[in-house]
């Protein structure tokens, strides 16, 4: 089977034409959408294998997979979630792929099924082990009104609150100090990495930037749900310059 590069680059030329960079700095991707059938990323085994195999080959060695929880369209489980992670695994050792390590945890979303979790106690799926990172997202456009409530509940439950892609809320476009603020009481911000090559907006593009000239950055992620994401993050996120400026950042990354 043709490699990574060589699907992207013609099996020929591959040597000369792929870039030495390497996401390997990071060692493990902690937001992606790999595990099979359960939200909008992969939809078959297949493809998440094909996914692991891009992803090892951008120089990971850990995933930590993150399915959407989301009330009212993605009611994944943490035993649902928890047996895709093992048929995945077993599908990696089929395919000989034996060195890169596969955990899962969840993206959530801010909504009211959240709080319901949270008040009745339910364990959530989180990463980091005593860490107990929680990653979270919102609605793109919508402020929601019980962000810092939820935002206090995650940390009075012990868990300790992730903001996924705060690049990509435009409710906080024109407000850089307080998405600034949001770090400040406790929110650990995620960078998605295909932001720095504008691929959801110049917008996102922007404030990502932003975000780590001013070192607001925290953890990185992938958010991978199919393979133009790992194809976009080798062809035009590996050569920017803003790739350098982030990794140089205190990251949590290597620590999960």
């Amino acid at each position: 089977m043709a490699s990574f590069f060589q699907r992207l680059f013609g099996s020929s030329s591959a040597s000369a034409a792929a870039p030495a960079a390497t996401l390997a700095a990071l060692e493990v991707d902690m937001h992606s959408h790999v595990l099979p059938g359960l939200d909008d990323g992969a939809e078959t085994v297949e493809q998440s294998v094909e996914l692991l195999r891009a992803l090892r080959e951008l120089g990971y060695r850990k995933l930590i997979m993150t399915p959407h929880i989301m009330g009212d369209f993605y009611k994944n489980t943490p035993t649902g979630v928890r047996a895709a992670l093992q048929q995945l695994q077993n599908a990696a050792t089929a395919a000989g792929i034996t060195d890169v390590a596969l955990e899962c945890a969840a993206e959530y979303y801010l909504d009211e099924w959240l709080q319901q979790k949270i008040d009745s106690g339910e364990p959530l799926l989180s990463f980091g082990g005593d860490k107990k990172y929680l990653l979270f997202e919102t609605s793109y456009i919508n402020e929601p009104f019980n962000f810092s409530e939820t935002v206090f509940n995650l940390k009075s439950a012990g868990y300790q609150p992730v903001l996924a892609h705060p690049e990509r809320y435009t409710y906080f476009y024109g407000r850089f100090d307080e998405l600034a603020k949001v770090r400040e009481n406790g929110v650990l911000l995620q960078l998605n990495l295909n932001s720095l090559a504008g691929y959801y907006s110049a917008g996102a593009k922007r404030v990502a930037e932003k975000l780590i000239d001013a070192g607001l950055v925290d953890l990185v992620g992938t958010d991978a749900h199919n393979v133009k994401h790992t194809d976009t993050l080798l062809r035009k996120v590996l050569p920017t310059p803003y790739l350098q400026k982030v990794l140089a950042l205190p990251l949590l990354n290597n620590s999960l």
